[in-house]
Parts: C-alpha cells; sequence; structure tokens
C-alpha cells in the first residue's frame, strides 16, 4: 500500500510496519517496542537482533552502555563513517527495549543512513527498529512493487524513481579486543 511520507510517518507513530529506502537496501521499520512485528512479518528467529536506526548518532548513544573511553571510541568511529553503511553492535542500556533483542543478549545494532528519505522519515518518527525488507533467509527486497507484494499490510513509500541496489551495510562488533566483522559490507575494515 504505497502512500507519502506522512503516511509512513503516521503508520509507524500509530504502531504499524512501515518500509523506506536506505542507502543500503530498503528497511522494515517500526517503533522499537513495536520490533516483534518485525519478527512476524519476516518469518525471523528471535535469536537474530534488529538494527536500531536513526537521523542523527545523537539519537542513538542513550541506547549503548559503556565507559567513557569505550564511548569516545564509538563515536569516533561514527563520526568517520556515519550517515553511512556502517552498523556498530554494542552493549545496550536498560533503555533498549526487550523486544528489539528478544533473546536478552545485552547488545544493540546502531546505525545512521546516508539516504534523504530515511533521514527525512526518522527526523520526524526518532529512532526506528529496522532490518531488511525480505522474508528471512531470502534476498532483500529492492523495490517498493517487490515490497508491496511480499508485505501487503505494510505502508510503503510511494515511489517513481529507482531504489539503490545497494549491498547491506558493514556490521561490525564492540569486545574487549575491540571490533569483529559480523558481516562484510561496502565498508572494510
Amino acid at each position: 500500500m504505497p502512500g507519502l511520507i506522512v503516511d509512513l510517518i503516521a503508520t509507524v507513530q500509530a504502531g504499524g510496519v512501515i518500509s523506506f529506502p536506505t542507502d543500503t537496501v530498503p528497511a522494515l521499520a517500526a517503533q522499537p517496542s513495536q520490533a516483534g512485528l518485525i519478527y512476524q512479518l519476516k518469518q525471523r528467529s528471535s535469536a537474530k537482533p534488529l538494527i536500531l536506526m536513526a537521523s542523527h548518532s545523537n539519537d542513538l548513544w542513550d541506547f549503548v552502555q559503556g565507559n567513557s573511553t569505550e564511548l569516545a571510541t564509538w563515536q569516533q568511529l561514527a563520526g568517520q563513517y556515519w550517515p553511512g553503511a556502517l552498523t556498530l553492535v554494542l552493549p545496550a542500556s536498560n533503555l533498549l527495549p526487550i523486544a528489539m533483542n528478544p533473546t536478552g543478549e545485552k547488545t544493540i545494532g546502531v546505525r545512521v543512513p546516508a539516504c534523504d528519505i530515511a533521514q527525512l522519515i526518522l527526523q520526524e518518527t526518532g529512532p526506528l527498529a529496522t532490518t531488511s525488507a525480505n522474508l528471512t533467509g531470502q534476498p532483500a527486497l529492492l523495490t517498493m512493487e517487490e515490497i508491496d507484494r511480499q508485505f501487503p499490510t505494510v505502508q510503503t513509500l510511494a515511489m517513481d524513481s529507482e531504489l539503490p541496489a545497494g549491498i547491506p551495510s558493514t556490521v561490525i562488533q564492540w569486545n574487549e579486543r575491540g571490533w569483529q566483522v559480523l558481516r562484510p559490507g561496502s565498508i572494510s575494515f
């Protein structure tokens, strides 16, 4: 069901799931407290946490927890690559809703996309629980038409132009030894 950006914002603020383009692949998104809806739609295992996406890094730091040295390290890397196709998996704070990571593991992937449409939506909604728009185990859907067919209950953005046929974000995780690459993407480490 294609709509305008204002429709997407209203839908997600009312507790629904939306889809919009990012700088990598189109996202499914919901309020963090409604992340369970994304798991149901994607038929996704609860063992795979979602990504918390925001329009600015300052919107994400309250959801992670580290000492001042770690936070400075994370912020420096974010300053270098955000907005962009890098997801940082960091220790989660108690502010993170359990629906974002149902396993109870205290980590969260965070990212700021380099996409004007995504930025506009996220500025209005605040941070959203996100993942690629596809059924689990299938390739990411790259057009709003494909997303409409696969997920008819998801509000999508009516677009005249083609979406970027991107590569999923590079995912790196922080641990006591430093950074570990969990998924390679367009940014090399």
